[in-house]
Formats: C-alpha cells, sequence, structure tokens
C-alpha cells in the first residue's frame, strides 16, 4: 500500500504539470496565430485555459499516468490547436512562427518555474508534505517544459519543428516533407516507444539528450541564486 501511495504520489506531481505546460503550449499557438491573421483555434473556442478544451483522454492523462506509474520517461500531448496557414497574413514565415510559439512559451515557463523552485528552496518547509508536493510539482513543470520545448523541436513532423524546416525549404520539397504529417502520432510512438524497446535505438535521446543537459545547467543556475544555495533537481 505504501509503494502504491507513493507511486500515486509521483504520478499526481508529474501528471499536474505536465497537462499544465501542454495547455501552455498549444494555446501559445493559438495566440500567436491570431496575432498573425489566423482566427481559426479563436472560433473553435480553443483559446482558453480550461484544459478541458485541450485534454486528449489517451495523450494527455492516460498515457502518462501509465508512464509515471512505471517509472518510464514521461512524455504526452494534446490536442492540436487548429491553425489555418492560409488565413495568416504570410502563410510560410508566420506558420514558422506559430510553431515556434509553443516550444517559446515551454522556455518562459521553464524560467518561472525556476525562480518557483528557488523560493520554494528558500522559504518552503521540506517536513511539510505539502511544501514538498508543490516543490516536487514544480520541478517536475521545469524539467517537463524543457522536455517539451526541446522534443516538439525536433525537425520531423508532427513537431512543431517540422513546421520551420518547411518554412526554409523550396516550396516542392516542403511539400513533400509535410507528407509525413499524414503519419500523426505514429511518428512519435516509433521513436519513443517502440524503437527503444524492441530495437534499444533511442533517437529521441540522442537528438534532445546534449541539449536538455546543457539548458537545465541553465536553469539550475537560475534556481540556485534565487535559493541563495547549489540545487540539483535533475
Amino acid at each position: 500500500m505504501a509503494d502504491a501511495n507513493s507511486q500515486l504520489y509521483q504520478a499526481a506531481a508529474i501528471i499536474v504539470p505536465l497537462v499544465l505546460a501542454i495547455v501552455i503550449h498549444e494555446m501559445a499557438h493559438g495566440l500567436t496565430a491570431r496575432a498573425l491573421g489566423d482566427p481559426t483555434a479563436e472560433e473553435a473556442g480553443r483559446l482558453s485555459f480550461n484544459p478541458l478544451r485541450h485534454v486528449d483522454l489517451i495523450g494527455t492523462i492516460i498515457l502518462p499516468g501509465m508512464l509515471a506509474l512505471t517509472g518510464a520517461p514521461v512524455f504526452g500531448w494534446a490536442k492540436p490547436v487548429p491553425v489555418n496557414m492560409w488565413r495568416l497574413r504570410n502563410p510560410r514565415r508566420d506558420m514558422m512562427l506559430v510553431a515556434a510559439a509553443g516550444p517559446a512559451s515551454n522556455f518562459v515557463m521553464a524560467a518561472l518555474a525556476a525562480v518557483a523552485v528557488g523560493l520554494m528552496a528558500r522559504f518552503g518547509n521540506p517536513q511539510l508534505w505539502i511544501d514538498r508536493f508543490v516543490g516536487e510539482s514544480v520541478a517536475g513543470f521545469l524539467i517537463i517544459n524543457l522536455s517539451l520545448c526541446l522534443f516538439n523541436l525536433i525537425p520531423i513532423p508532427p513537431f512543431d519543428g517540422s513546421h520551420i524546416v518547411e518554412g526554409l525549404l523550396p516550396e516542392g520539397l516542403a511539400r513533400r516533407f509535410a507528407s509525413i504529417r499524414r503519419y500523426g502520432m505514429l511518428v512519435p510512438i516509433l521513436l519513443i516507444v517502440v524503437l527503444p524497446m524492441v530495437l534499444h535505438i533511442n533517437l529521441v535521446s540522442s537528438l534532445i539528450g546534449p541539449p536538455m543537459e546543457l539548458v537545465t545547467g541553465w536553469y539550475l543556475r537560475l534556481a540556485s541564486w534565487v535559493a541563495g544555495q547549489p540545487l540539483d533537481f535533475r
């Protein structure tokens, strides 16, 4: 029972920050698209911080919860915010900006989380379970935001990085590259689950591991500065 309670505690400390990070990520796409001329997300009622409008039952709740309970790397997704690139004022350029807005929001949220981690370390009471839970949740929020940012910058459809690549490629080549997107979530599942488990090839770790280590160090220094003492939440 103690192990079960511990697993549920860990899952809760991960799922809440994950849902928040994903919702903010999707909102950033929609708000940027609206600013650049495409109100599709607003018309669909998706410019809302209500998580129920963005949550995908499998991708945002069930799968991350199962991964957290089993100790596996946690990832997830929300319902994509609808964007019609042809309603943007400059479709190719603006679609790159819309795509980049999601990861950029995660970088900003990670910075705010680093400040919060430092404040919890300075003023929180580790003997109180609520302080421990908040501290672990905020640290998880920081790591999840950095992971979402770097993961989404992978230049393969359907990740955000692929839209940036499309905007840089010649139009004909960009259309052929974009055709991979029809395979949807099969690509990330192949990268994250199938290749590591079946072939023991972890391409995602190889791609985002080094930059993750680098940027985590930056945010760790920020949290330590706020706390007034060395911290390590990796």
